[in-house]
Formats: structure tokens, C-alpha cells, sequence
């Protein structure tokens, strides 16, 4: 239910702030969620328009209720932001905030985190057959393994596999945490990172083809903007943060505008902790003399 789709958006000021908003403008947040960005820019000034993108049923209702005060002034469209096609639409500035929002960790169905038993699922878009139950129990253990260690970094992912291998059919959140961390040793079981933290991360990463998306995002989104827009990402691991700085850096079209990435403050970490590994990047379409 939309009532229960209830998230805290990081950086909201920073954000919002860095796009620069200005009166008459129109603005695109490809990953609505909960409508706390979107909300906060549509705040700003009374005349400035948003469309938003999410493909997640739940998150679109959740910021319908929530933006139903804007509903003149936003457009909502249920669609994967890699698949978004604004037509001859030009913004003045392009958001993104790349992090599962707190409704999808917190509701158990949903399966995203090992905290809560749950059914292995993982769809941001229900609608896709991809699961993340299918990934465990169908692909090999090589493929497992290298899912595991290029999204997740996971330095044990051969291991995991081949364990993960041994002991299926795995059908929940719960029975796969159990697997990832007996297969740890002992002493290591015990850092401030859950061991299964880094397998949860990829086979998510996977089953969303989220840094494909975010790749495709970054490509197109420039060619998206009105003279002098701005884009502005916030990611929540280094696979995401390198993407989004390398793009920024290589992009034809685009003038980096954050040196380094901007992070939340001790203020913010202390309401919200999920805020600790966020950072944001901006970047300002050229001028044409400069595309030259």
C-alpha cells in the first residue's frame, strides 16, 4: 500500500540546491521513489514543473499521495529510467538518486534485505520475471561467482557459489544469508559489515541491471537538458560513484561541476544513517562553443 511506502530522501537540500532552480523551468527526477526530491523542487518555486519517472507500482502511488497538492505542475510516468524517452521534451535539470529507497529494504516481500525473512525476490518492477530466486537457482556456479564479484566486490564469491550450488533450492532471504555467512570464517563474521551485504548488493545490482540502466541513464540524459542544465546523481557504492565520475569526466556535452563529491552532513548521518554512503555528483551541459 502507498501508505506504507514511506522514505527519507538523502541530500535533499544539496540537491536541490546544486540544480539551481529557476522560475518557469522543468525538471526530471528519474528515480522518484517516494517524491521527497521532487517534492522539495516543486517547493521551491510556484511555477516550476517536474515529470517523474519510477518503475516501481508501489513508489508511484506512494508519491502520487504525497504530490497530490502538485498534481498540475508533475507529471509521473511508470517506466525504467534507461528506457525513459522524453521525446522532444529538454529540462532544465536531471536528478537521480541511485539508492533502494527505505520502504523497499523494510518491507519483507520484497525481499531485498536479509534483516527480514523473506520470499528472494528483489524486482524493483514487479511486473519483470527476473527474480532474484531465479538467479540463485538457476545459474551456474560460474556466473554466480562472477555476479558476486563484479557487482558486489565479494572476495569469497567462488566459495559462496559453489556452496550456494550445493545446498539449493534457496527460496529465502533468510536461507541465503545463512549460506553466505557460514561460509565465512569465524573471525570475519563478526566486522561491522554483514557478511552477506556484499552477495545481497549484487544479486540486486543483477536482477535490476542497475549499473547497465545507470550507464544508459548518464549516455542519453544530456542530450535531455535546455543550455546551461544541470545533472545532479546521487550513488550509494563506489560501481555506481566510478560510473557517474568517469562519465561526468568523459562526456562531450558535459562540464564537471563537483570536483569531489558532495556527502552528507553529521547533522543528516544522525537522523538518517543511510546517508553515510551517499554522494552527488553534478554536471552542467556546455555551451555550444564549447561542444565544438
Amino acid at each position: 500500500m502507498a501508505s506504507e511506502f514511506v522514505h527519507v530522501s538523502v541530500l535533499r537540500d544539496e540537491l536541490v540546491g546544486g540544480l539551481g532552480i529557476k522560475s518557469g523551468g522543468h525538471y526530471l527526477d528519474v528515480t522518484l521513489g517516494g517524491g521527497g526530491h521532487t517534492e522539495a523542487i516543486l517547493q521551491a518555486l510556484p511555477d516550476v514543473r517536474v515529470t517523474g519517472v519510477d518503475r516501481d507500482g508501489m513508489a508511484i502511488a506512494a508519491a502520487s499521495e504525497r504530490l497530490k497538492e502538485f498534481a498540475n505542475r508533475l507529471t509521473i510516468v511508470r517506466s525504467n529510467f534507461a528506457e525513459f524517452q522524453p521525446m522532444q521534451q529538454k529540462f532544465d535539470g536531471i536528478i537521480a538518486d541511485l539508492g533502494v529507497s527505505s520502504a523497499q529494504f523494510d518491507q519483507g516481500d520484497r525481499g531485498f534485505s536479509f534483516r527480514l525473512d523473506a520470499p528472494l525476490d528483489m524486482r524493483m518492477d514487479q511486473r519483470q520475471k527476473l527474480s532474484a530466486a531465479e538467479i540463485v537457482n538457476r545459474y551456474d556456479e560460474k556466473a554466480l561467482a562472477d555476479i558476486f564479484y563484479e557487482y558486489g566486490e565479494e572476495r569469497l564469491s567462488r566459495k559462496i557459489a559453489k556452496k550456494i550450488v550445493e545446498k539449493r533450492p534457496i527460496t529465502t532471504t533468510k536461507e541465503l544469508e545463512e549460506i553466505v555467512f557460514y561460509t565465512y570464517h569465524p573471525k570475519a563474521r563478526k566486522g561491522r559489515l554483514h557478511p552477506a551485504t556484499k552477495v545481497f548488493q549484487a544479486l540486486r545490482i543483477a536482477v535490476n541491471g542497475e549499473l547497465d540502466a545507470l550507464k544508459d541513464l548518464l549516455e542519453k540524459a544530456p542530450q535531455w537538458l535546455n543550455p546551461g542544465g544541470k545533472i545532479g546523481i546521487i550513488s550509494f557504492h563506489s560501481l555506481e560513484d566510478r560510473i557517474v565520475k568517469n562519465t561526468f569526466r568523459g562526456h562531450d556535452l558535459l562540464r564537471v561541476l563537483t570536483k569531489k563529491p558532495i556527502t552528507a552532513t553529521d547533522a543528516e548521518i544522525d537522523q538518517n544513517p543511510r546517508a553515510r554512503s551517499a554522494k552527488l555528483r553534478f554536471a552542467e551541459l556546455k555551451e555550444i562553443e564549447e561542444q565544438e
